[in-house]
């Protein structure tokens, strides 16, 4: 490689490295002269990238953000955490997978082939839960849309399309566009959602991006309100345990297992696990109703005792129940549903 082009890309690797360079000590670092610096800064301008210089005692460059994505160079560890990225993209539900592969072989291609084999030995597969049917991906697009009107504090109109019961009839009618102040894009489960707080019902709203449909153009700016609780993670548990903001799940039931702590904890995501003794161990454990979390811990192939509350003890008494009269082909009795 010449002389000139080898230095180009050791002045952008550093200029990548650090928003701001005094312009003696890039002199220094390529050990050139400052003049040198200043053509080969403009060098890389008629190549495209966004290299601004200040002023002061100290009087330097960064490399700024232009109009244009210009070639990049990434250091080894860089270049594998950024294919490895690539690879788990397609559990985003971001709507991606086709350019990520595409960005993937783009990257490979020009990988030194140390690094090469380094990739191809780590083959990531990406395994996501079981489900009756698949979930919906959210356009990239209206994730861009909504991520900008988070970081811009602007109030936002959307159709939101909600969910159908299973044999509900549209009969057409037109919903007006929802009205919110976005505070906050995530992901949980594989899908994303917007977190925002809603104008016209005065209170704080959980959407689906999927079904959402933004309006342009967004409207005012607002001042951000505090979630409940002041922790996104938190009020995002909490929303999709169905309480009211504790972070609780509304049915909540104690239970001594006769199985090792090691055992149980290693299928309870969401509970505490005691240990007891060697055989032994105390779950907490919550869900939406009481017969759903009796059958929860009726999973576990052990004794049970139940420690309270009253409810978990009727729900298992009705399970009892009905898986007697399963066995009998007798009729169930309904259970009502907390």
């Amino acid at each position: 490689m010449p002389k000139t082009s080898a230095r180009l890309l050791a002045l952008l690797s550093l200029l990548q490295a650090r928003r701001d360079w005094p312009g003696a000590l890039l002199a220094e670092r390529l050990n050139v002269s400052p003049r040198t610096v200043r053509r080969d800064v403009d060098r890389l301008r008629e190549l495209g990238y966004p290299i601004a210089a200040f002023k002061g005692p100290d009087g330097g460059y960064r490399l700024d953000a232009g109009t244009e994505l210009p070639p990049l160079l990434f250091d080894d560890e860089q270049a594998v955490a950024l294919a490895v990225a690539l690879q788990i993209a397609t559990t985003t539900g971001a709507g991606i997978e086709e350019a990520a592969a595409r960005a993937l072989n783009t990257v490979r291609q020009v990988m030194p082939a140390r690094l090469r084999r380094r990739i191809d030995t780590l083959q990531v597969t990406a395994v996501e839960r079981p489900a009756t049917r698949p979930d919906p991906q959210a356009d990239s697009s209206v994730l861009m849309a909504l991520s900008a009107a988070v970081h811009a504090r602007e109030v936002l109109r959307f159709d939101y399309t909600p969910a159908s019961p299973p044999g509900a009839d549209d009969n057409g009618a037109q919903t007006p566009p929802r009205r919110v102040q976005p505070h906050h894009l995530v992901t949980w489960g594989g899908r994303w959602y917007l977190i925002a707080w809603d104008l016209d019902r005065d209170d704080w709203r959980t959407f689906r991006a999927d079904r959402i449909t933004p309006r342009t153009p967004t409207g005012p700016r607002f001042t951000a309100r505090e979630l409940p609780g002041g922790n996104v993670a938190a009020f995002v548990t909490s929303r999709f345990q169905g309480s009211d903001g504790s972070g609780d799940w509304p049915c909540r039931g104690e239970v001594i297992l006769d199985l090792p702590a090691a055992v149980v904890s290693r299928y309870t995501r969401d509970g505490v696990v005691e240990e007891l003794g060697p055989t032994r161990c105390r779950l907490v454990l919550g869900s939406w109703s009481w017969p759903g979390l009796a059958a929860t811990i009726g999973r576990f192939d052990a004794d049970i005792e139940v420690v309270g509350p009253a409810e978990l003890k009727d729900a298992f008494a009705h399970l009892a129940r009905r898986y007697a009269n399963a066995a009998t082909d007798a009729p169930a009795t309904p259970y009502p549903i907390q």
